[in-house]
């Protein structure tokens, strides 16, 4: 956290978007003073973000249209073909109950994906308003808001997960997303609010300040565009943990349970046929471990590239 923290801070003080061409290029030749500009150069240059962002348009591609990457029904089986290994025509077999297993992966991927998204954009967005909140006013402010996130910090996340899906005896996409942004939105918020601190004080601040502007027009025009580079990195990362989550809550049993189709159920289901028939838990496992491995290598690509020291 204290990487994201200082990356913000070193972008609080660097050029935004807009602030026109600078000249100190050798030769006089001007050069875009953006600092996102520079990082979309220095992301789509990139081999592994490149390849990292493909893989994951590919599993949202699956997760949103399913049937642009299979025409069968996951949902028609037969015990008759239960188990049969994978061939050309069923690249993936079928599983112990008899479906598509191919099928059954693609349309795997939309309640991991969904789940993720949802969860992500609910901590970015209220973790990132209390967070910003909190470091723009300080004072009692900042101390409520930093004990609420104290108090939330100090249930373990897998435990409170499981706890909290356990008492709820209700386990489905949306249960399982609250739960997520229940135990997850303290640490952006921890982040957006040391970013803040660290931004504020800058001179472009003062500057806004002296001539009228508004709290509000501070914090979201001036403050906060210039602490959001931490936020995105760690969103990113966290997308990829959300999806980690939600198979492993649905391999310990508090998670989706059938007949909805995850790569979590998947792998809880066949996890006793490895043995014998390997590839019933090795194709989920394989689209689950490279979809979290994406995600955790666009947020690296995403930190060196919005870090100026790595300039």
């Amino acid at each position: 956290m204290s990487d994201l923290t200082s990356a913000g801070a070193a972008v609080g003080g660097a050029p935004v978007a807009g602030d026109g061409p600078t000249t100190d290029a050798p030769g006089g030749k001007e050069r875009s003073a953006s600092l996102w500009a520079d990082a979309r150069r220095q992301l789509l240059r990139d081999p592994v973000f490149v390849i990292a962002l493909l893989y994951i348009l590919a599993v949202g591609s699956m997760a949103a249209f399913p049937k642009l990457w299979t025409s069968q029904d996951p949902r028609a089986c037969s015990t008759d073909r239960s188990r049969v290994s994978p061939s050309w025509e069923h690249p993936f077999g079928f599983d112990v109950l008899g479906c598509d297993y191919y099928a059954h992966a693609i349309y795997g991927a939309r309640p991991s994906m969904v789940i993720a998204v949802m969860a992500t954009s609910g901590i970015v967005l209220f973790g990132g308003v209390l967070g910003l909140l909190a470091g723009y006013y300080g004072g009692w402010v900042d101390a409520v808001i930093s004990r609420v996130m104290d108090i939330f910090f100090s249930l373990p996340f897998l435990l409170g997960a499981i706890v909290f899906l356990t008492v709820i005896k209700r386990q489905n996409i949306w249960t399982i997303t609250a739960v997520l942004f229940l135990l997850a939105w303290p640490t952006i918020a921890r982040i957006i609010r040391g970013s803040v601190i660290s931004s504020k004080d800058l001179d472009y601040v003062h500057a806004a300040k002296a001539v009228g502007a508004r709290n509000s027009r501070l914090m979201f025009r001036h403050i906060l565009p210039n602490a959001i580079a931490p936020m995105l990195v760690y969103a990113t990362i966290v997308l990829g943990s959300f999806v980690a989550a939600e198979a492993t809550l649905t391999f310990l049993g508090v998670g989706l349970q059938q007949p909805a189709q995850s790569w979590g159920i998947m792998i809880s289901t066949h996890q006793v046929y490895f043995l014998d028939d390997p590839w019933l838990l090795l194709f989920p496992c394989g689209l689950l471990v490279g979809t979290v491995l994406s995600f955790i290598l666009m947020g690296d690509a995403l930190r060196d590239a919005l870090d100026p020291k790595f300039r």
